[in-house]
């Protein structure tokens, strides 16, 4: 039984949608200001319809995945599951996902999250096999679940705050998918995905992540502007991080940057995602 589990939960790629859910959650928190039982609807739809978004990924690149030594051990390649109980496990997923969505947080936030998931398998996945530069679009994915939380707490679709909370998720998810694939380049490439090493040298690659994980602690900065954050303390805690993070970045920049400069790059700038969620959140829900 739990080794079933245990492949249901690699299907629906669990580690990366339990942080669609934390930034959803970041979302709500950023408008309601408070913990509230209302919340978990929200957050249960939206990791359920991003578990179901996983798994169909899981079955459109089942050929691809068997050739990457990264991915041949997953569920479909595998065998360890069936192409069609893959499928109905997708259907059970997407329909309790959008079911919960839509009745504890209305059409827009439902809307939002069946956006998220087309965007993700129907333009992004295609789109990265014909292009390297795919998740620059691709990158809208890390956008909408803040927008999700935030409309689900009642706040307004366009609001200024909710924009900059999505456009800061956006401008992250693009390093993050960038020092990934450049990490994994080879394996992508054994499996016929563009890479980006065919694009630009090792320098230039360097120095264009540099400037991405920049422009990701540059729009941080933008937080107090919008008033997303009361407390100075928490003001210069962002400052810090973002000071960390580009330090960190800044080996990137040297001549003949080693390789391994871009694991450590995707594991600060994930780092400093969390940091910014953790710090923006307490400021929500600390009161001195």
């Amino acid at each position: 039984m739990m080794e079933k589990i245990k492949i249901l939960l690699e299907l629906a790629k669990i580690r990366i949608t339990l942080f669609v859910m934390i930034t959803t959650f970041f979302g709500y928190i950023s408008f309601s200001g408070a913990l509230s039982w209302h919340m978990l609807y929200p957050l249960i739809g939206i990791l359920f319809l991003a578990c179901g978004s996983a798994a169909i990924n899981h079955i459109q690149e089942r050929n691809t995945d068997a050739l990457m030594s990264r991915t041949k051990k997953r569920p479909i390649p595998s065998g360890k599951i069936s192409l069609k109980n893959a499928i109905l496990f997708t259907g059970i997923l997407l329909i309790l996902g959008a079911v919960i969505l839509f009745l504890s947080s209305g059409l827009i936030p439902l809307l939002l999250g069946l956006l998220n998931l087309i965007w993700y398998n129907i333009i992004y996945t295609p789109l990265k096999k014909k292009s390297p530069v795919a998740i620059i679009p691709g990158s809208l994915v890390g956008a909408i679940p803040p927008m999700v939380g935030w409309t689900a707490a009642g706040g307004a679709l366009l609001d200024p705050q909710n924009l900059i909370l999505a456009f800061f998720f956006f401008i992250w998810q693009i390093p993050h998918f960038w020092l990934l694939l450049l990490v994994l380049d080879k394996d992508y490439e054994k499996a016929g995905f563009p890479v980006l090493t065919k694009l630009f040298s090792h320098e230039q690659l360097s120095r264009i992540t540099f400037i991405w994980m920049f422009a990701t602690v540059v729009t941080s900065f933008m937080f107090p502007l919008f008033h997303l954050i009361k407390y100075d303390i928490v003001v210069y805690a962002v400052l810090l991080s973002g000071v960390w993070l580009t330090y960190n970045a800044s080996h990137l920049l040297k001549k003949n940057a080693e390789s391994r400069y871009f694991s450590f790059a995707f594991k600060d700038i994930n780092i400093f995602a969390l940091l910014i969620v953790v710090l923006l959140s307490l400021d929500k829900l600390i009161i001195f």
